[in-house]
């Protein structure tokens, strides 16, 4: 089986899944692989589970012309794709038991590549005696016909560890990671310092501008015997 996946060409530490021909908008299952992507596989299954059950939306970066803004994204676009997630969510479990066949720990893997494509069109008709009016000239044309767009679904594992991925992946895996894990213990906020006056800040800087003073001699003037005391 090819794949579109090349940025490691070893493809031997590499867990692949992938499924053809689904009957859904591939624009949808763009979205749920763009969210899962870099992921850890068991956090990447969780989003599509509550996705699939419509609990979370999904972020929609294109295709987003009619939709609306939701706040649990921030205010950005996205939907609810509950079709798309649950064939996501079969890719990715074949994925993780993939893993599991060759002696890996599926749930600690993360996604590195995950993407969807329209594979095929299928011309659909209506049956033979269904007319459409309104789109000629005197009412009546040909027959109206609603397509099949067919796509594929790929998936790709890989440990977040491996000296092979590149750059970016790195990069992204580690936000994602620190994003979703529950480990991470928030930093205390700094305590804010007092806020100083105009006066005292004037004083301060007066202060520095003043050249420091050296302690002045006693200047007696010097007379002819104590010249010639020093000279003995």
């Amino acid at each position: 089986m090819r794949y579109s996946f090349s940025a490691i060409k070893d493809k031997s530490e590499l867990v692949f899944a992938q499924k053809y021909n689904i009957n859904a908008s591939y624009k949808d299952l763009c979205a749920v692989c763009d969210a899962i992507r870099y992921m850890r596989s068991s956090d990447a299954l969780a989003l599509v589970e509550k996705v699939a059950n419509k609990e979370t939306p999904v972020l929609y970066r294109r295709h987003s012309k009619h939709l609306g803004a939701r706040h649990e994204l921030g205010g950005r676009k996205g939907r609810y794709p509950s079709k798309a997630a649950k064939e996501v969510r079969d890719v990715l479990i074949n994925a993780i038991s993939n893993a599991s066949n060759k002696a890996m720990d599926g749930d600690e893997m993360v996604v590195v590549h995950a993407s969807a494509n329209k594979t095929r069109i299928e011309r659909r008709y209506p049956s033979k005696g269904t007319i459409a009016w309104g789109r000629g000239t005197y009412g009546r044309s040909a027959t109206m016909h609603s397509d099949i767009e067919y796509a594929k679904i790929e998936i790709g594992l890989a440990d977040a560890a491996n000296p092979k991925l590149t750059g970016n992946m790195k990069y992204f895996i580690k936000k994602k990671i620190v994003k979703h894990s529950n480990a991470v213990v928030p930093q205390k906020p700094k305590a804010k310092e007092p806020k100083k006056s105009k006066k005292t800040t004037e004083a301060i800087e007066h202060k520095k501008e003043e050249p420091k003073t050296r302690a002045v001699e006693s200047s007696v003037p010097e007379t002819t015997e104590n010249k010639e005391s020093k000279t003995v």
